[in-house]
């Protein structure tokens, strides 16, 4: 399995402490060798960085875990690979265009080998991985049922649920906890294992698992900051992380919850 990290923050944040912890599970406290990537969305542009290395090991790594880049939405991942070679190519996050946005994903878990089958619309695969052809297959299936983007709050609504119920069925292949994002929201859907915590004021300490690192957020932020952070497993060892459950899906925008599945109602936040 792989491992997954997200933000989405009501103000330009960098995700150096959470990465810092990340990055030590990727052949360090943790199998996942076979690469890493990380995207940062800067407005409508986006920032990318790649390795098949291990991210334990990587120079580029280090770079992201000491150079503050400051974002709204993050999502990066740490592979542990079944399904694809081990190579830049197949190396997650992956992006496409959609309605001029760049729509990145990334994806822990392993899909069975139908999905090879499932038609594809638009979007075509450069690697050889379950997960990139589940990507092209769920993006084809979102601009062929909304050509153009969603302007009104209840058009908002229906692409929240037009997503959820395409992961469903992705999600009856297999192991399928994704993350999906159009710049403006973060799209979050989970089978076996992702957390989540809300950090808000009043901030205070946290201390990482992987990594003898702590940081004081409250020196950090300002008392109006609103940041959302989701992993595979808590980062964390002194805050209280919210897990999604089966089948959970959920919407984050500018650090708050736009949506979340009707069956499971909102946790506290932290």
């Amino acid at each position: 399995m792989c491992e997954l990290l997200g933000m989405s923050a009501n103000v330009p944040t960098d995700i150096c402490f959470s990465f810092t912890g990340l990055m030590q599970r990727g052949g360090g406290t943790g199998p996942h060798r076979d690469g890493w990537g990380i995207a940062f969305y800067e407005g409508k542009g986006v920032r990318t960085f790649h390795d098949p290395a291990a991210s334990v090991n990587s120079e580029v790594a280090r770079l992201i875990q000491s150079h503050p880049i400051k974002s709204h939405i993050v999502i990066s991942h740490i592979r542990q690979a079944n399904v694809g070679g081990v190579c830049l190519v197949n190396t997650h996050p992956f992006q496409r265009e959609l309605w001029g946005r760049h729509w990145t994903y990334a994806h822990n878990g392993q899909l069975t080998a139908e999905i090879f089958d499932w038609p594809l619309g638009d979007y075509i695969p450069v690697g050889t991985t379950d997960s990139e052809r589940a990507f092209c297959w769920l993006l084809g299936e979102i601009r062929r049922e909304f050509p153009k983007a969603p302007t009104l709050a209840e058009e908002q609504e229906r692409l929240s649920l037009f997503i959820q119920e395409r992961c469903d069925r992705l999600r009856s292949l297999g192991v399928f906890n994704m993350m999906l994002s159009d710049a403006d929201r973060l799209y979050v859907y989970c089978t076996t294992k992702l957390q989540w915590i809300t950090r808000r004021a009043p901030f205070g300490e946290a201390v990482l698992q992987d990594v003898e690192v702590k940081v004081d957020f409250g020196s950090e932020t300002t008392p109006d900051d609103v940041v959302t952070v989701i992993a595979t497993e808590p980062l964390t060892t002194n805050e209280t992380w919210h897990p999604l459950k089966p089948g959970e899906f959920i919407v984050f925008r500018l650090g708050e919850i736009e949506h979340l599945s009707e069956e499971n109602p909102p946790l506290p936040v932290s």
